[in-house]
C-alpha cells in the first residue's frame, strides 16, 4: 500500500467540504504518459488499499505487454477511533492516508494495449474506487 516516508503532521484537520460549492480539479486533468485514462467524476476520498485494489485489477489486466500509471498519492492522514469507544477523549489516532479527488482528476492511465483492453481493465478499476469514474482516450 502507499503511504509517505514521513509526514510534517501526525494528524489533520477534517476541512469538511460544503458541496453545493464543489470545485472541479485544475491539474491532472488529461492524459499525459499513457493511451487512456481513468477520469473521476464526482468527490471522494480514495484511501491507499482503494488504490491498491485498482492497481492489482489494472496490473492483472495488461499483463507484461502494457504499462501503468497511477496519478494519485495518498498523503492525507485519516483518524479513526477504536470500537465501543464513548465520545469524547480526543481525536482518534491515524489509522491510514488517502487522497482528496475532485471531479476531473486522473487517476490512472495505461499504454501498450488495444483499446478493447484497455477500457476494459479501467473499468475494472473504477468498480474498486468509491466514486463514479469516466474512461476516455488521448486526444
Amino acid at each position: 500500500m502507499l503511504f509517505p516516508k514521513k509526514v510534517k503532521h501526525r494528524k489533520w484537520q477534517s476541512a469538511r467540504r460544503n458541496f453545493s460549492k464543489l470545485k472541479t480539479e485544475t491539474r491532472g486533468t488529461t492524459v499525459s504518459f499513457g493511451s487512456h485514462g481513468l477520469k473521476a467524476t464526482a468527490y471522494a476520498r480514495v484511501k491507499s488499499n482503494q488504490i491498491e485494489s485498482a492497481r492489482k485489477v489494472v496490473a492483472r489486466s495488461i499483463g507484461k505487454t502494457g504499462k501503468m500509471w497511477i496519478r494519485i498519492f495518498p498523503d492525507r492522514p485519516y483518524t479513526s477511533k477504536p470500537p465501543e469507544v464513548p465520545m469524547g477523549n480526543g481525536k482518534g489516532d491515524p489509522d491510514g492516508y488517502c487522497f482528496e479527488v475532485y471531479p476531473g482528476r486522473v487517476i490512472f492511465e495505461v499504454d501498450g494495449l488495444a483499446e478493447k483492453d484497455a477500457k476494459e481493465a479501467l473499468r475494472k478499476a473504477g468498480t474498486k474506487l468509491p466514486m463514479k469514474t469516466k474512461i476516455f482516450a488521448r486526444v
